[in-house]
């Protein structure tokens, strides 16, 4: 058993622990023995109304508490927790782990295997890993983009339509399950000023709708501080996590008053790595899921 004490660790345990439970036997029968119901019982008053008698405690408490070291001494026989000592039963935490992993492997390793060599596009029409992907969708990632995948709180987005910051491929959908993903826009409100920050969400906005083009000098103070990111059209660089701002699709809102709070402020979104919650398998699963249009499976 690798992960008990040893050497002198192992040895300090062992005398820690036999020389408590015999101090405990010792405590136990010398306060016992010493009982004497017939002694006349004296009593001390505190407080006025708080009254202190020197009555024994009931004799079967005496056996209660014997009897628990009775149990006591038994497990650690039975049981590890005798420094090194692995018990009489060579029961571990980590056996049993491995046990339960051996069986999950025999009952549900060639499915496992399967899903891993399978394409996604396959995937996507196998209702049963479908179903599988929904539930570990519900456990892992509903906090943040809502139980039906549609986002929430204005900060996090829609798994349900064919926005996607980072790209919407399998490669970079299983990227961003895996490492996670950090966003930031920076604060342009100290370049910009007020009037330039509420010029450049007017121009932002008009990339959006369509409409025509805002002054010049706005215009290239966008190809100036934001085309590097968002692209001198405004169509975003997946790379950077950039989104396009020549469509109406928002994270934080798309009113002037939110456009110019993200201008002014800036954002930072973080996407928190599961390729240490998740096997491969599974973020596979979610992919599939994901790439088929993040559909929820309700009652399955």
């Amino acid at each position: 058993m690798a992960s008990v004490a040893t050497g002198f660790w192992a040895g300090w345990v062992v005398t820690l622990t036999v020389v408590s439970v015999i101090g405990l036997v010792w405590l136990l029968l010398s306060v016992y023995s010493a009982r004497d119901d017939s002694a006349e019982v004296a009593s001390h008053l505190w407080d006025e109304t708080l009254r202190e008698g020197t009555t024994p405690a009931p004799l079967w408490w005496f056996w209660l508490i014997l009897a628990l070291l009775a149990v006591s001494v038994v497990y650690l026989i039975l049981y590890p927790g005798l420094g090194a000592y692995a018990g009489a039963l060579r029961w571990s935490q980590g056996s049993r782990l491995a046990d339960s992993v051996a069986r999950y492997e025999q009952n549900f390793g060639p499915e496992h295997a399967r899903i891993a060599q399978a394409p996604i596009a396959e995937l996507e029409r196998d209702a049963t890993a479908m179903r599988s992907a929904w539930h570990l969708f519900n456990g892992n990632c509903t906090a943040c983009h809502g139980p039906e995948a549609h986002g929430q709180a204005a900060l996090f987005p829609s798994l349900t339509d064919a926005e996607w910051q980072w790209g919407g491929d399998e490669a970079q959908l299983m990227q961003t399950i895996t490492q996670g993903r950090t966003a930031v826009m920076p604060p342009w409100q100290g370049v910009l000023g007020d009037d330039g920050v509420a010029k450049m969400a007017d121009y932002v906005l008009t990339l959006s709708s369509g409409g025509a083009a805002a002054d010049d000098d706005t215009a290239q103070k966008f190809l100036m501080f934001c085309s590097a990111c968002h692209g001198a059209t405004g169509a975003g660089l997946p790379a950077l996590g950039a989104p396009a701002l020549n469509d109406n699709t928002w994270l934080y809102g798309g009113t002037p008053a939110a456009v110019r709070d993200s201008i002014a402020n800036g954002r930072t979104g973080t996407m928190p790595a599961f390729g240490t919650r998740l096997d491969a398998t599974e973020i596979k699963l979610l992919t599939a899921w994901l790439a088929a249009g993040g559909k929820p499976l309700r009652g399955q």
